[in-house]
């Protein structure tokens, strides 16, 4: 895990003491709040409906106990007990006094954290796979890249006003779980036929009120050119990005207007004249080298011990076997395993954990998972480093403090945005809607037979909830003063990106979880078999047997 240097703590206590500054000035009145607004942006404040909101920055989904616990400790001091973890592996307090947002943030550099950059038109944080590091089908850990990034794009003095906020993912494996493809910048870290590290770039991808698909520009960049390649990316962005419209200035929009051969001849000729006017960009391989080390796998003694007794647990008790079955990923040693909590226990609010829980769980990473915690872009936490003989141990714990839910992958493992009960853009609420479809399909053997399944919700059309890359996704929407729900199929956010279709009108708050449950239902009575999962299925019948099981005459009528 990267550990600060003495340039990290200055410079974030230089931010904290400027901070406090700024909202002092706020409080006294000194600071109208169109003045404060773009000093707080760039500090994670957001003003919401009832409460301003911080959101902290995890870089790259990774945190240590002593972090997590600070973030507990945040949460029942200065909030109302809880925090919320979202799908840029970050945390948000929604309920933070702005007299006290400097005192947390000088709690949070005391444990190497901050909020810089989790808002404005700037360099957001970067993420990566949550298993990074752990899992078995990884070729390179993607998070020294990620680091390289963060490092690089910090205050960076040409591209902290762009045209819109701007977002980077990295992947190192094959399947893609960062979501490369709906990011500003995708890499994908990758070897060429001679064992080099690189990476395949991928740009214009992005959710919203125009979502799109990224479009691969470069299929293999040595790693030494990251950020020459990076800036160059940015300096086209920048020049030539839209500032009068805030609805067509992200990089997607120029992609699409200007062309992907022609944004790439522009991005190609701009990193041959960086490569040719200076080599200072260049990363040295001893860099990166050096930033890898901070990333080493932790020793992983051999734990064969136990599995006997483990699998005797799992034949006596459903709970652990189900568990075992949903909430535990390959790890690259075979003695190991990566467990996912699920902060979608059935009915609840998902990505909530609450003081108690973020305790509880810096307890566990210290005590079974070498001192780590991801989170997942998924809103759940990661333990990356179990040993299998500890798994009874780790779910016992989990079950004495309600975060056992088996349900990683299925129907109720619901992404969702804060929506209307927080959001001062939204148009309907999210996580209620999250709560009544879990509900419904709470039982564990009725999720097991529909089988992995992606439910994504957002609350408007701004896609913080992912919903045009769910299986089913869920946007609400207002008209005349009436919350609707209109529902996308087919999304995915993997090596194969999709973005959902729009299958007809919207339905209520009351029907919308009837209108989940027929498509549910139509899938189960049209799929091949078993094995034929919901995307494959839909891609297979399009949508023609949805709309007609939804809307019935309607579609006839047509």
């Amino acid at each position: 895990m990267y550990r600060y240097d003495e340039f990290d703590h200055a410079f974030v206590a230089e931010r904290v003491a400027q901070f406090r500054d700024q909202a002092e000035r706020r409080l006294a009145g000194e600071l109208t709040e169109d003045q404060f607004k773009p000093l707080r942006l760039m500090n994670g404040v957001y003003l919401q409906l009832h409460a301003y909101m911080l959101r902290i920055a995890i870089p790259y989904g990774t945190l240590s106990s002593k972090q997590m616990r600070m973030l507990a400790h945040i949460a029942r001091t200065y909030d109302k007990g809880y925090g919320h973890f979202t799908t840029r592996q970050n945390l948000q307090f929604n309920w933070p006094a702005l007299k006290d947002i400097p005192a947390i943030l000088e709690e949070l550099a005391s444990v190497e954290m901050h909020a810089i950059q989790t808002s404005g038109n700037c360099i957001r944080n970067v993420t990566a796979d949550h298993f990074a590091g752990a899992a078995a089908d990884e070729f390179a850990d993607p998070r020294p890249y990620a680091e390289i990034l963060r490092q690089w794009s910090s205050v960076h003095p040409e591209f902290s006003y762009l045209p819109r906020k701007f977002k980077i993912a990295v992947t190192g494996a094959e399947h893609d779980r960062a979501a490369i493809q709906t990011h500003d910048i995708g890499l994908h870290v990758k070897k060429d036929g001679n064992g080099k590290l690189g990476f395949a770039v991928y740009v214009g991808g992005g959710q919203g009120r125009t979502p799109m698909v990224a479009k691969l520009i470069r299929d293999f960049l040595p790693e030494e050119d990251l950020l020459t390649y990076t800036t160059a990316i940015m300096r086209v962005y920048n020049l030539h990005g839209r500032r009068d419209n805030k609805y067509k200035a992200r990089i997607k929009i120029l992609v699409h207007e200007t062309g992907t051969e022609e944004l790439t001849r522009q991005v190609e000729a701009e990193f041959a004249a960086l490569k040719l006017s200076s080599e200072e960009l260049k990363l040295p391989a001893a860099d990166i080298r050096a930033i890898e080390r901070y990333f080493a796998p932790p020793a992983l003694a051999e734990r064969a011990d136990g599995w006997a007794a483990v699998a005797a647990e799992r034949k006596a008790n459903a709970g652990f076997d189900a568990w075992l079955r949903r909430n535990i990923h390959e790890h690259r040693h075979p003695d190991y395993a990566s467990v996912t909590i699920s902060l979608k226990g059935i009915g609840e609010v998902p990505g909530d954990a609450t003081d108690a829980q973020m305790d509880a769980v810096a307890d566990l990473a210290e005590q079974f998972a070498f001192d780590e915690i991801r989170v997942s872009h998924e809103q759940n936490l990661i333990l990356p480093h179990v040993a299998r003989a500890d798994l009874k141990a780790v779910y016992d714990a989990l079950v004495a403090i309600g975060l056992h839910t088996p349900n990683a992958g299925l129907v109720t493992d619901i992404i969702a945005c804060p929506g209307l009960d927080y959001c001062a853009l939204a148009n309907a609420r999210s996580i209620s809607v999250a709560q009544e479809i879990s509900t419904r399909f709470g039982d564990q053997r009725r999720q097991e037979e529909i089988g992995d399944l992606k439910i994504k919700i957002s609350g408007c059309i701004n896609a913080c909830g992912h919903h045009h890359v769910g299986h089913i996704g869920i946007l609400g929407v207002e008209k005349k003063g009436t919350e609707l729900y209109q529902i996308t199929l087919g999304g995915s956010a993997d090596e194969n990106t999709s973005v959902g279709q729009i299958v007809g009108r919207g339905f209520t708050a009351e029907e919308i979880t009837d209108a989940i449950e027929t498509v549910v239902d139509t899938y189960l009575a049209n799929r091949a078999d078993k094995s034929e999962d919901f995307l494959v299925a839909y891609r297979r019948l399009g949508a023609a047997p949805f709309k007609e099981a939804l809307y019935g005459r309607e579609v006839r009528a047509a």
